[in-house]
């Protein structure tokens, strides 16, 4: 029964604070240091820099458009020159966040689909007999599918004769990118971004009279910031590479536009900002035009296309004042100022040379019980508890005065009364 009264007794115990000044100059200066520390941290970074006080909306509805100019002329190993323009070094012709640029290219002119021997660059096509080409099997990594026949390709190679488009494909790579010209080309970009919470739309183009002035501007971090036209050149040398080495293999580069648009600010004062970023150097894929000669002929021309491929990604965030973020932010900075009291707190108690006598001048436990609480209930006229009363003998009563007999029982307590009021003196 005790243990279970000292275990609901400790469990309705009341803990307030006791302020107790230290006259300590390290704690002291650690504490003032917190604090300014938390005071330039809730100042500078949460309202300054992540700007707190504001509400946030960071999911921007997008809308990206793209167009590439330029003209160039490649010539093929035939000495056939070839005119490229928009609608041809460009995949696909709608301009989207996807943009593909032609930079080299195999042709395999007149293909027909026949039977004839396979690319000896094939591992799966080389022969020694028609045992090695199982009829009906097609040839891994190749161009067709086994006639069961092993022919010679040339006079050094035998390969397994196919059935496919013949003749195979040409995979002779040009020493040098036949689009050179590509690094002058110059790509468009037009980006739309709204949101949708605070509806507020922006574009990045410059709201101009001068019907020219996007045929003539080039974009320019320092010059021509708002200009959304960029060249080529320009783009794969801020994502680190040359022009020229990356045109012969290909390659992929990611283009991010980023918003961060304070709208307590004027409108004009929110532009997007460009980066580039290198992801592969090596691009291609295969494409082929269909057509018939005056003899019914089905043929077909086959392009292997080399070139830079343009991710465009946007990303955003826009921001204003609000009466619910500012709240919370300038009470998390009330709260990490307690955190700088705690931290003192555990040095002056553990870690200080005078631990201990901190410790006690902290901490000090009230009860209102016997012993010498007896003296400060006599000299303020406050009632006894209980247990003072059994101690004091069952006779003892308290009504603000004491009467002769109160007194003699109070008389066998360890400590003298000081001046009291006696019942019998009033009388």
């Amino acid at each position: 029964v005790s243990l279970h009264m000292a275990g609901a007794g400790w469990l309705l115990d009341y803990k307030t604070e006791k302020f107790a000044l230290t006259r300590n100059r390290r704690v002291g200066l650690l504490h003032r240091l917190l604090q300014l520390a938390v005071l330039g941290y809730v100042l500078g970074w949460v309202f300054v820099v992540r700007r707190g006080y504001q509400d946030t909306d960071a999911a921007p509805h997008v809308s990206v458009v793209t167009k590439l100019k330029g003209v160039s002329v490649s010539r093929a190993e035939d000495a056939r020159r070839r005119l490229w323009d928009a609608a041809d070094f460009s995949r696909p012709p709608q301009g989207e966040n996807v943009l593909f640029l032609v930079t080299n290219f195999i042709v395999t002119d007149k293909q027909v689909q026949g039977t004839c021997p396979e690319s000896p660059s094939v591992l799966d096509g080389i022969c020694r007999g028609d045992v090695d080409c199982p009829i009906g099997n097609p040839v891994v990594h190749g161009n067709g599918i086994k006639t069961g026949k092993c022919v010679m390709y040339n006079s050094t190679h035998s390969t397994c004769e196919i059935f496919g488009w013949c003749p195979v494909e040409n995979d002779t790579l040009p020493r040098k990118p036949l689009l050179a010209e590509a690094e002058n080309f110059t790509l468009f970009i037009k980006n739309t971004v709204n949101f949708t919470k605070f509806n507020f739309s922006k574009g990045n183009t410059l709201q101009t009279n001068d019907p020219t002035y996007f045929k003539t501007c080039i974009y320019d971090p320092f010059f021509s910031p708002s200009c959304p036209v960029f060249r080529i050149r320009d783009m794969v040398e801020a994502a680190g590479e040359t022009f020229g080495s990356l045109a012969l293999l290909g390659g992929s580069i990611s283009v991010r536009i980023e918003w961060d648009c304070d709208l307590d600010q004027p409108a004009a004062r929110c532009q997007p900002r460009y980066s580039f970023i290198l992801l592969d150097r090596r691009y291609n894929f295969r494409t082929a035009s269909y057509y018939w000669d005056s003899q019914q002929q089905h043929y077909r021309s086959l392009l292997k296309l080399y070139g830079i491929r343009f991710d465009i990604s946007v990303h955003g965030q826009a921001g204003k004042f609000g009466i619910i973020p500012a709240a919370v932010s300038f009470g998390t900075g009330i709260a990490f100022f307690g955190t700088a009291t705690m931290v003192c707190d555990l040095v002056l108690l553990y870690l200080d040379a005078k631990a201990d006598f901190y410790w006690k001048e902290k901490f000090e436990e009230v009860r209102m019980g016997c012993g010498t609480t007896w003296e400060i209930l006599l000299t303020q006229h406050a009632a006894p508890g209980p247990c003072c009363r059994t101690a004091a003998g069952a006779g003892a009563h308290w009504d603000g005065v004491l009467s002769t007999r109160d007194l003699k029982h109070f008389a066998l307590l360890p400590f003298p009364l000081g001046p009291v009021k006696s019942r019998d003196a009033l009388k």
